[in-house]
């Protein structure tokens, strides 16, 4: 009788901390009802802490907290450095292969946030409405990539707050204008490595 109520025991405890164990972000991480999270993604040149804004870019950053969630960015690479404009990550793991992806989001561009010097913003097809997880640092004012005279442009969903030199180290990496490896424009020679994204909790 006793070994039969440990094992229920243990099979009570084993279903409760199941869903847990499978999902490395919980939704009380996510804070749904925080207009600013933050966010810090752990890369292989130092932390990012990035504050995303749920209240310009709602579905967007609905979007990057779904790949969170599930620990989709993990081990992703920036696969793409233009100097004084974008560095580019999260869509390709360290072998260039792609990650998959829950489908396209709306472009939220015009929303209010330009693609400025630090912002975060989704990287998309030459569709305005064709953006997945991949994503973009602006390391210029790239006054280009905002809406403008019909052209959609790129989202901007936050901005980054602390850890602007990590930012600049990457910036300043070896890339190469043809990889012959990959038949890619602007790879970086040892492109960095996005380790995980981790949800600062509130305060």
């Amino acid at each position: 009788m006793a070994n039969a109520w440990i094992k229920s025991t243990v099979l009570f405890l084993l279903t409760a901390i199941t869903p847990f164990l499978l999902s490395p972000v919980s939704h009380a991480q996510i804070q749904p009802d925080n207009p600013f999270p933050r966010v810090v993604l752990v890369t292989s040149e130092g932390d990012i802490t990035v504050e995303l804004n749920r209240e310009a870019a709602p579905i967007t950053v609905k979007n990057f907290f779904r790949y969170v969630k599930k620990a989709q960015y993990n081990g992703t690479i920036f696969h793409r450095l233009v100097p004084d404009f974008v560095i580019q990550g999260g869509g390709y793991d360290k072998d260039f292969q792609a990650k998959p992806s829950y489908g396209k989001v709306v472009n939220e561009a015009g929303n209010g946030l330009l693609n400025e010097y630090g912002t975060i913003a989704m990287a998309r097809e030459r569709e305005p409405h064709s953006a997945t997880r991949q994503f973009f640092f602006n390391l210029n004012d790239n006054k280009s990539l905002n809406p403008d005279n019909g052209d959609w442009g790129y989202t901007v969903f936050g901005r980054v707050v602390e850890g602007i030199e990590v930012l600049e180290a990457l910036a300043k990496l070896e890339s190469m204008p043809f990889d012959d490896k990959t038949g890619w424009r602007d790879v970086p020679a040892k492109p960095p490595i996005l380790k995980r994204v981790e949800v600062v909790p509130a305060d």
